[in-house]
């Protein structure tokens, strides 16, 4: 009987959490260079959700390709995060750009770009790609396509 009781408990707490919706996407903000040297540029972003349900979730960022000046310079991926019920949160967006790749990129304007931007002080950095949200079965993708002109404090 004590077992039965428990099974009751346990469903009907579970059919009371429901996924009504998905998290909202609010946007992706703070984008910034909080470091650079000879050999890494690292780029720092905060991904903005709201999650109006009774229920948690995971999401996971895969392959945001970051571009810097309109041109392609890594890719971003994270571990799963989960997600809170009934609140906003942040995702942190980190990514380490190699200057070795800034330099290999021959045949094109990177580096001229790039030059100009320093001698300007504020670059273009966009994040493009999927953050996936996963709950009891259901997922949703987020298109990501947030661009921002970040300025250089040297």
């Amino acid at each position: 009987m004590r077992k039965l009781i428990l099974l009751l408990t346990v469903t009907i707490s579970m059919m009371s959490c429901s996924v009504k919706e998905k998290p909202i996407f609010k946007g992706i903000e703070d984008i910034e260079v909080v470091d650079s040297n000879s050999q890494i540029i690292t780029l720092t972003a905060t991904a903005l959700f709201e999650n109006p349900n009774d229920v948690g979730g995971n999401l996971k960022s895969d392959d945001i390709s970051i571009y810097v000046n309109d041109i392609k310079l890594a890719k971003l991926s994270s571990e799963s995060f989960d997600v809170p019920a009934r609140k906003e949160f942040t995702i942190p967006l980190k990514v380490d750009i190699s200057t070795d790749s800034i330099l290999k990129m021959r045949g094109t304007d990177a580096i001229g770009s790039l030059l100009t931007s320093l001698l300007n002080k504020q670059i273009k950095v966009q994040y493009k790609g999927d953050i996936v949200y996963k709950t009891f079965g259901f997922s949703y993708t987020y298109p990501i396509d947030e661009t921002e002109m970040v300025k250089l404090d040297y």
